[in-house]
């Protein structure tokens, strides 16, 4: 682009629709009004991701409400869009048609190859929402296939074709539902082997969207697993301390949660 500039030229349709891809824009929004461009689209979809990791689901529900997905054009941003909005329905318990057909519009039609991360959020929401519906033979179909993912990415991490920055944080999306997914099913060791795979993610990429839950889950399966009162104490010290860095309330009222009902069952066991 610089080149153009220096020598005055306007460059073909050709290159400037390959430069604008290159930036996840359409040549479009070189003439639209930053109302409606690509731009915007992206970074309100991108803090709504956040948002979602905070599990802050009004805020996420407001920023997918003023965003019309037939007037997303950018493949990548629609996908992403419908992703979002299907597992958010999934994790506040919205009717499963509407679940469904968010998840169908990817594994379908925007990612009917099913070679993007895409894919497997899909199965991820698909498998929240059959899990809540107490469908578990559907649940574990889906969990089963996330974990086979999780761990051919935890062994030689492979680029997505449409890898975004923050494709890391796809993963750890991924990363924690499963491991919460298993705990939920008894299987302890897999899920604090998921765990420790979230937090060393967390760790090399220096962001603590989901350090707090993962601390958490940390904490409520040492407890599971009778783990010492110094190690269970220390990571719901942990989780809350990270839960006050994120400013994530809801972590903290289930951090003081879990440490009433562990100090009040350590009371009864010893008064027995």
């Amino acid at each position: 682009m610089s080149k153009f500039e220096n020598n005055g030229r306007v460059p073909s349709l050709t290159i400037l629709n390959k430069l604008c891809a290159r930036l996840g824009l359409m040549v479009d929004d070189l003439y639209q009004d930053s109302t409606t461009s690509t731009a915007k689209i992206r970074d309100g979809l991108n803090h709504a991701e956040k948002e979602l990791m905070m599990e802050n689901y009004q805020e996420v529900i407001n920023i997918l409400s003023d965003i019309k997905p037939e007037k997303i054009e950018f493949i990548p941003l629609k996908t992403q869009f419908y992703y979002l909005r299907g597992l958010l329905n999934a994790l506040t318990n919205q009717q499963p048609v509407d679940i469904l057909f968010d998840f169908s519009q990817i594994l379908d039609d925007l990612d009917d190859k099913h070679q993007s991360i895409y894919t497997q959020l899909a199965y991820l929401g698909s498998g929240v929402m059959y899990s809540r519906e107490k469908q578990n033979d559907k649940a574990d179909f889906y969990f089963e296939k996330i974990y086979q993912f999780v761990e051919a990415y935890h062994h030689e991490p492979a680029k997505d074709s449409d890898e975004e920055d923050d494709h890391y944080l796809k993963i750890l999306t991924l990363i924690f539902f499963t491991s919460e997914y298993y705990a939920t099913k008894g299987n302890i060791k897999l899920s604090n082997q998921l765990v420790k795979m979230g937090i060393d993610l967390c760790s090399e990429y220096h962001v603590t969207y989901y350090l707090p839950r993962l601390k958490l889950q940390a904490a409520q399966n040492a407890i599971d697993e009778k783990k010492s009162s110094v190690e269970i104490k220390r990571l719901m010290n942990e989780a809350l301390a990270f839960a006050h860095i994120n400013n994530n309330q809801v972590v903290e009222i289930r951090v003081a949660a879990l440490r009433t009902k562990y100090e009040r069952d350590n009371k009864t066991i010893e008064n027995a």
